[in-house]
């Protein structure tokens, strides 16, 4: 059984939402990233995002799109990042780990070729935004025969898309819950509540909430409401907030502390 199945099983029985952070590796490096994932386990995550930096996003907004292009001057792509899930498993890291990648370099690579990869590397789900559902067949295909994730995202605005989107779907659904791009918010779109009854009304799958959920408060809100909860920007964002503490040798135990101290208060508040 893939992880984030037997996660979600587990989860289900505990009654709890899964926690799920974003994280864009190489930001300000791989070896920082390593150490800033050993600080989401501990928070309690259960699912991790290995966020591959990519030039020309169509989802994030800038706080990830500065982070992007950090990572893509220290020459991050999807084998430096598979190395780091090698890594992560070698130190014993065995919650499941997705990657969130754009389609173009997985087809740079190859679909065979990149799923292989992806197996061999012991991911267990991918996230490809820029991928509709009504061209996703061939790398669904190829990722299915491998035992792997494609999770999809939905939006308030998919309407009479979403069926069809979550009928191919594998994993979990990825539930926007804003209009546009990432980012932190105060607010969300005022139908979120009706939106996601909808989605769970249209699968069986666990279905996540992401998209500018950055505080305990909206936290604690939406893991009432849905099987996991996604973070991004606001960890993305912590990160930033520390990046010349996180860069300096001395200071790096201070630079964790800060992100470590955020994923408390997000948590367990």
């Amino acid at each position: 059984m893939n992880r984030i199945d037997e996660r979600f099983a587990s989860l289900r029985k505990a009654k709890k939402a899964a926690f799920i952070p974003y994280l864009t590796i190489g930001d300000p490096s791989v070896d920082i990233s390593f150490e800033i994932i050993k600080e989401l386990v501990a928070a309690g995550a259960d699912c991790i995002e290995l966020g591959v930096p990519y030039s020309d996003p169509l989802a994030d907004g800038p706080i990830i799109q500065r982070a992007a292009q950090r990572a893509l001057e220290n020459e991050i792509n999807i084998p430096v990042v598979l190395s780091l899930a090698k890594r992560c498993r070698e130190a014993g890291i065995t919650i499941p780990l997705i990657l969130f990648t754009y389609y173009n370099p997985i087809l740079q690579m190859g679909i065979e070729n990149a799923m292989e990869l992806f197996l061999a590397h012991q991911i267990d789900g991918l996230i490809i935004p820029d991928l509709p559902v009504e061209e996703c067949e061939e790398v669904r295909d190829a990722a299915q025969a491998r035992g792997l994730h494609i999770i999809p995202l939905v939006a308030p605005t998919s309407n009479d898309r979403v069926a069809k989107i979550v009928s191919s779907a594998s994993g979990f659904v990825y539930c926007v819950s804003s209009l546009g791009v990432t980012g932190t918010r105060t607010s969300f779109f005022e139908g979120i509540d009706s939106f996601l009854d909808f989605v769970r009304q249209s699968t069986d799958l666990p279905i996540c909430v992401g998209f500018g959920i950055s505080n305990h408060d909206q936290y604690k809100y939406f893991s009432t409401r849905c099987d996991g909860i996604i973070v991004g920007s606001a960890i993305v964002r912590t990160v930033e907030e520390a990046l010349e503490l996180l860069k300096s040798d001395s200071d790096r135990e201070q630079g964790l502390a800060h992100v470590r101290q955020f994923l408390t208060q997000l948590v367990h508040a």
